[in-house]
């Protein structure tokens, strides 16, 4: 990892728990959307892998690594309404509004950026989140002032795994891909970061196994903390 010189942080999984976060903020948007109708929920319950009485997903959970425009067509099939894109704001909003409420980092994210950034190493974050969803997090965990860049599913430069956040950070940076690394805690940010030409970190601390795949890595940590104690060692 000695060419390392910037790092992309995916959001979920890596910087926010994503069980503790999304599990009961997807509950309560799944709520908010059926209303009434007990059958609805239950449909989007079945199409998003998701056990109620736990508030949590299975790993099957299209929700673990997808954005809303993903899953957005099975939600509104199971509400039996139209996929468009006024849906899929919909949901994007409630997930703002719910986020909020349940948001819990792993660890202390802030103070872990603070040394890279300390370090002069130019940081951002690329998830499938909605920007805007993430501009908020990252504000309410502390980490914006530390970030060069924002990017959401959204944000212009396509979903995870493809390579456009990437390749948007390396143009505002003024790096090769070789040079950034993507952290995320999914098969989707590794392939993210291998379709750009980056170097790929995972992390264990996402809410599926990594096991499976990674030996394709870079580099596989435990969590933030333990990736910025190695890299701040070689420092």
């Amino acid at each position: 990892m000695n060419a390392l010189r910037a790092i992309l942080f995916d959001k979920d999984g890596t910087l926010v728990d994503f069980d503790r976060t999304w599990g009961p903020s997807a509950g309560a948007v799944m709520a908010r959307l059926a209303g009434d109708d007990a059958a609805a929920l239950q449909r989007l319950h079945e199409v998003t892998h998701y056990l109620p009485a736990e508030q949590r997903f299975l790993q099957t959970s299209p929700l673990i690594a997808g954005s809303s425009r993903q899953y957005g067509p099975l939600w509104a099939e199971a509400l039996r309404r139209p996929s468009d894109m006024a849906f899929l704001h919909e949901i994007d909003r409630l997930f703002i509004e719910e986020g909020r409420r349940y948001l819990t980092p792993i660890g202390h994210p802030a103070q872990e950026l603070a040394r890279l950034h300390e370090a002069g190493m130019p940081l951002g974050i690329a998830t499938n989140d909605a920007e805007a969803n993430a501009k908020i997090q990252a504000e309410l965990l502390g980490l914006t002032g530390m970030l060069q860049a924002i990017y959401g599913y959204d944000s212009g430069y396509g979903s995870k795994p493809a390579p456009g956040m990437i390749e948007a950070f390396c143009q505002l940076t003024g790096l090769p891909p070789g040079a950034v690394a993507l952290v995320g805690d999914t098969h989707h940010d590794l392939a993210t970061a291998k379709a750009a030409g980056a170097l790929a970190v995972l992390v264990r601390s996402g809410p599926t196994p990594v096991d499976d795949f990674a030996d394709q890595a870079d580099l596989v940590v435990d969590n933030v903390e333990q990736l910025a104690d190695m890299l701040l060692a070689t420092v």
